[in-house]
């Protein structure tokens, strides 16, 4: 084999290695390493990580060794692109005649530093009619329902712990009637159940997800998994609140499990992150999350400011048979 010939062949295979390398970041499931820190996070924020490789490579072109690698992680780049891109260019279906509508609101209130006030004139102005508030005391859940002035909403919360983030409460319209709150000990941090009044079969569910820290992937995995399982149920479901996991977690989709869907997504809004709130748009990533079962039609989806929270509010609608 000649110099020329041998330079081609070790270009080849470092290219290949290259985009391994780059890879592995990106697509860790591919490599079963989504469940390992630091892939585990990583994949949160993908689609920014597609950017990034995408820019990388065309730099990389401007050097001729450089670019059978350059051209290897820009297919990389575009494929991952494409499949992310119906996140952004999905349409919401118009609701059949006589559909329900129903209307979900999410908030994470940090603990109570959110500012009560920018809660409940999102509330005033939405007119949800289930709203989870992930860690929400009982006296934040009281402090945002003593503002809504003449709106009349139902309140419950779940703490299973003396830490403030295990609590999560609900926020339900009365006009739902005589509902019924219940809790499952399934996750680390609170759920609420919402069944009954004139939800008729309906099953609304706030909860919020145990985040995958470095020394807690297996805990914030079985959260997820409890969530297949609402999923898989008969009855229809909405379960909202902060997952602490995007659809470019492996895990998060195995949740979902064809049972259900993001609302985010699945209408066009599935780029438009809630965390980290106080980073530009570019920088955020979408764990709040309205999610329905196969019974529903996702509507509309948007994300708000909350003053003294590190997370976006979100407002969503999906239709289901009346």
């Amino acid at each position: 084999m000649d110099n020329e010939k041998a330079w081609f062949v070790r270009r080849v295979v470092l290219s290949v290695l290259f985009l391994v390398v780059v890879a592995v970041p990106l697509y860790p499931e591919l490599f079963g390493l989504d469940e390992v820190t630091p892939f585990a996070q990583l994949a949160a924020f993908r689609p920014q990580g597609l950017v990034v490789v995408l820019v990388l490579s065309l730099l990389m072109l401007v050097r001729r060794g450089w670019r059978i690698a350059a051209a290897l992680v820009a297919v990389l780049a575009l494929v991952g692109a494409g499949l992310t891109a119906p996140r952004r260019l999905s349409d919401a279906r118009p609701a059949p005649a006589g559909a329900r509508v129903l209307t979900i609101m999410v908030a994470n209130v940090l603990g109570g530093g959110a500012r009560a006030a920018d809660v409940a004139q999102l509330i005033r102005d939405h007119k949800p009619d289930l709203v989870s508030l992930p860690e929400a005391q009982v006296d934040v859940r009281e402090e945002i329902r003593a503002q809504l002035q003449d709106q009349q909403y139902k309140g419950f919360t779940a703490q299973p712990s003396s830490a403030v983030e295990s609590a999560t409460s609900v926020l339900v319209a009365s006009s739902l009637g005589a509902v019924t709150f219940g809790s499952e000990g399934a996750t680390t941090f609170g759920n609420v159940v919402v069944t009954g009044g004139d939800l008729g079969p309906i099953r609304l569910i706030a909860y919020h997800g145990y985040p995958p820290l470095p020394d807690a992937v297996t805990t914030w995995k079985k959260d997820l998994q409890t969530v297949r399982r609402w999923c898989a149920q008969d009855p229809p479901t909405v379960v909202a609140g902060d997952f602490n996991a995007t659809l470019d977690h492996a895990d998060f989709r195995q949740a979902l499990g064809g049972y259900c869907r993001s609302v985010g997504p699945t209408v066009g809004g599935g780029l438009r992150g809630t965390w980290p709130a106080d980073q530009p748009a570019l920088l955020r990533t979408q764990i709040d999350h309205v999610v329905v079962s196969r019974q529903f039609q996702p509507g509309q989806f948007s994300t708000y400011p909350i003053q003294g929270t590190d997370h976006r509010a979100v407002v969503a609608t999906a239709t289901v048979a009346g």
